[in-house]
């Protein structure tokens, strides 16, 4: 099972062609060309009246000089062009700020949902979240990319928002995106794994998850795992075995999913990164995938990573 936020196969990216600005401005000029409003990093949808169903609400380019923002290269962000239709795609972030002076604005902002609800809620296609993730994750750089690191100069929008640049230095900026593993523990005859429960989990009923943690400098992911492991439940992994990626928009992730070979059971948690571990049979996990725990105890939903490691192990496909 795939998680429902990942690459979207709908939109061609055209990387070699966003440096290419009259192209740009050609695809920015169609009357066909739609366009992605967002709001403060949420996405403007369309929903029926009882919020179960959603999906991308996108805008011609009519209804974005109607709420008076401009439709240059500099204020756009290119998401990609429909591999069937060859119609573009593009990305508008806009402020509560912006609003204001912008008072057309208001007529597009309803309604507008913070994108991680909508993946819990799972009310979106997994295409309208790929594509929605990719716009958030762009702007949410751009947010916090204005000035150089380097000189502090204004750093400008280049290649159809896909790099900034220093006006001040020449220095180029791209999108970030941190790696992250996240890891299945085993024990060493595969009938048990190790799920955690985080402080910002849900408490009532508990939600257990996998292991999660940020990859470090000079750092790769075998060790990764392994480090992470023992910093938040104290028990070694020995061998570690790749098992996918997803792209994580919250705001600029990357989780690399691992499988990790548990070489000690005793487990001793850091208090200040779970609240609790513990081991978890093939029955028990069984109920909580089915949500069917005699305790109530879930994992996390089809939106996530996590759910296809467990789902994996529940299975016997590790």
């Amino acid at each position: 099972m795939k998680p429902t936020i990942g690459t979207t196969s709908i939109l061609d990216r055209q990387g070699m062609k966003r440096s290419d600005e009259a192209y740009l401005a050609g695809l920015l000029a169609k009357s066909a060309t739609r366009f992605m409003l967002l709001a403060d990093q949420k996405p403007v949808i369309n929903s029926n009246a009882e919020r179960t169903e959603a999906t991308i609400r996108w805008l011609t380019r009519a209804d974005i000089e109607k709420a008076g923002l401009p439709v240059t290269n500099d204020e756009t962000l290119f998401l990609g062009v429909d591999r069937q239709s060859g119609i573009a795609h593009f990305a508008i972030g806009v402020t509560e700020h912006r609003t204001r002076n912008a008072p057309g604005v208001l007529e597009f902002l309803r309604p507008v949902v913070d994108l991680r609800t909508l993946a819990m809620q799972g009310v979106m296609s997994a295409e309208d979240l790929s594509i929605a993730g990719q716009a958030k994750a762009l702007i949410q750089w751009h947010e916090n990319a204005r000035c150089c690191g380097h000189c502090g100069g204004t750093t400008l929008v280049k290649d159809g928002g896909w790099k900034r640049k220093c006006w001040a230095c020449g220095l180029e900026h791209f999108p970030r995106t941190d790696p992250v593993v996240i890891m299945l523990v085993v024990d060493k005859k595969g009938n048990r794994c190790l799920l955690g429960h985080e402080a910002r989990f849900a408490k009532e009923p508990k939600m257990y998850s996998t292991l999660a943690g940020f990859i470090e400098p000079g750092e790769d992911i075998d060790h990764a795992v392994q480090r992470e492991v023992f910093e938040e439940a104290g028990i070694r992994v020995g061998e570690v075995r790749y098992h996918s990626t997803q792209p994580w928009p919250f705001p600029h992730s990357l989780m690399i999913g691992c499988i990790g070979y548990a070489e000690t059971t005793d487990i001793t948690i850091d208090p200040t990164e779970i609240e609790e571990a513990r081991w978890f049979g093939v029955d028990e996990i069984k109920q909580m995938l089915a949500g069917k725990h005699p305790s109530n105890w879930w994992v996390p939903g089809k939106q996530a990573i996590a759910r296809s490691l467990i789902k994996s192990f529940a299975e016997g496909k590790i």
